[in-house]
């Protein structure tokens, strides 16, 4: 199954109709044909109050592919930082909770991206990366333009002091926080629903 955001609601991409009907509520389609699908897209960007969109097909690998092509595809990196004390970073980003990312350059791994996007967002360099923790995407539009972005999270461990982060400005960050694990549930009421995905995957929400 894939799960794809769009701000504060989701599209899920699943071969699994039976389970996802019997334990959601939204809009169900069948997908069988591509610009069908491109008007259903469409549709559900304007759909405000349906927060779940749930589409089907037997090859969910296919389906993805088809879901992707009507999108221009990005990739990008980041990481759920912890201190040596245990302490989780979180940065405000235009307004918003937010964890370091950005964008993948061509000549670079998403483990590289992540390690330079975590050093110039926050100012921090003393950096271990771990394992991936999940990969997520969401969708925006950019100048009119639909964004597919598939951003791989990764577990890091920062080594070194915890004063010594330098929030990225240009970059529209203008608080970076560190938070106790028990206290990382305080970001949920201004945060995206991608993030406190990564939190959930990161064992840092008890829910």
């Amino acid at each position: 199954m894939y799960k794809v955001f769009f701000e504060n609601r989701i599209v899920y991409l699943t071969d699994d109709f039976a389970k996802a009907f019997k334990l959601n509520y939204g809009l169900f389609y069948k997908f069988y044909d591509l610009q069908e699908l491109k008007q259903l897209v469409l549709l559900f960007g304007y759909l405000n109050k349906i927060k779940k969109l749930f589409i089907f097909h037997k090859d969910v690998e296919y389906l993805f592919l088809k879901f992707s092509s009507l999108f221009k595809v990005v990739e990008a990196a980041g990481g759920v930082i912890r201190s040596e004390t245990g302490k989780v970073l979180v940065i405000n980003r235009r307004g918003k909770w937010d964890l370091p990312k950005g964008k993948i350059d061509d000549d670079e791994t998403p483990e590289q991206t992540a390690v330079r996007e975590i050093s110039e967002e926050c100012g921090l360099h003393n950096l271990q990366l771990k394992d991936l923790i999940t990969t997520t995407y969401h969708s925006y539009l950019l100048n009119g333009e639909p964004i597919l972005k598939k951003v791989y999270w990764y577990d890091v461990v920062y080594k070194g002091n915890e004063k010594e982060i330098k929030p990225q400005t240009e970059e529209d960050i203008n608080e970076v926080l560190w938070l106790m694990p028990d206290d990382t549930t305080i970001i949920l009421g201004n945060t995206y629903l991608s993030i406190i995905d990564v939190f959930r995957k990161s064992k840092l929400l008890p829910f």
